[in-house]
């Protein structure tokens, strides 16, 4: 805060209209688009890697984690979300806290769900902090807090927490310099192996010698029935696109934004992350085939990537 009354106090009246925010609803009563059913949950478990049994057969219920994914409306604007929460934001726009970051989220965890639960849901302003000077800038923390229920009784609590803020004002980075290279891999004794068939242009998958089941990325011991033992064989290349972002900010020293990262199912079954290259990045679709291909990035960096094959 300021030394100065004047301004004092008028940072004083601005947060106690922040705060005559508290309370008040940010989104009216919600439905769930779907009710918990066994796809979704078979889907996040996949995802996640999570074989718990608890979450199959006829007694399943959904992880407790997936709290929030009962409610999400996709990509569209919520229709329950109130006009309080839309003025609350338009004030701090106003202010000059017009730039917004999430911050954390707490979940609570109160009865199981289980597929055929109805979910409604409603949002309350909770808290609105005071001014707070952060490393991104000064700025105003608001959180939400989401109650969830299952056929009307109450299953969960979600926090949600974002700094609405004024950007500090940085000196702008001097421009790429030739010599900025590639961030190198982490090697250690588990993918040593790994890496040493990059450098030789083969692209390598651990195979457990126990029970074969294949496993990427390396580890040191198999999944599937614990044996230490493994050999590798050696992947064809060929490739589809499971899932990818495009990675448009922030920018890193050698790289040019924006480009596409794509999860690629390898044919062999296993999946790995690596630039999905040769094609525009607007153009990277769910399921398109790509072929494996190595480029080398300086004198020591060779990695694998993936050429996006259209048809």
């Amino acid at each position: 805060m300021s030394g100065d009354p004047e301004i004092h106090e008028e940072n004083e009246g601005f947060e106690a209209r922040l705060k005559a925010y508290e309370g008040r609803p940010a989104a009216a009563t919600g439905v769930g688009r779907d009710p918990v059913n066994e796809p979704m949950i078979r889907h996040w478990c996949e995802a996640m890697g999570d074989t718990n049994p608890a979450y199959t057969g006829p007694d399943a219920i959904a992880p407790p984690t997936m709290l929030q994914a009962w409610t999400m409306a996709g990509l569209s604007r919520r229709p329950e979300r109130t006009a309080a929460y839309d003025e609350l934001l338009t004030l701090l726009d106003a202010s000059g806290h017009d730039a917004v970051v999430a911050t954390d989220c707490e979940q609570e965890y109160l009865r199981p769900l289980r597929p055929g639960d109805e979910i409604t849901f409603d949002s309350v302003i909770e808290s609105v902090s005071e001014r707070k000077t952060t490393k991104l800038g000064p700025g105003y923390f608001v959180t939400t807090r989401t109650d969830i229920r299952a056929d009307g009784e109450l299953a969960g609590t979600h926090r949600f927490r974002i700094l609405k803020y004024t950007p500090a004002h940085r000196p702008k980075k001097p421009p790429k310099k030739p010599e900025e290279r590639r961030p190198r891999p982490v090697v250690n004794r588990d993918n040593a192996g790994f890496w040493e068939g990059v450098a030789r242009h083969e692209l390598l998958i651990q195979r457990c010698t126990g029970c074969g089941t294949l496993r990427f990325p390396w580890l040191p011991g198999c999944n599937s029935c614990g044996s230490p033992d493994w050999d590798t064989v050696g992947a064809s290349g060929e490739g589809t696109v499971y899932s990818y972002v495009v990675m448009h900010h922030p920018p890193f020293p050698a790289f040019a934004p924006p480009f596409a990262v794509g999860l690629i199912e390898l044919a062999e079954g296993v999946r790995i992350v690596s630039d999905v290259v040769g094609v525009p990045y607007d153009e990277v679709r769910i399921g398109m085939p790509v072929r494996l291909e190595f480029r080398r990035y300086d004198d020591e960096l060779v990695l694998p990537v993936f050429q996006g094959v259209t048809r």
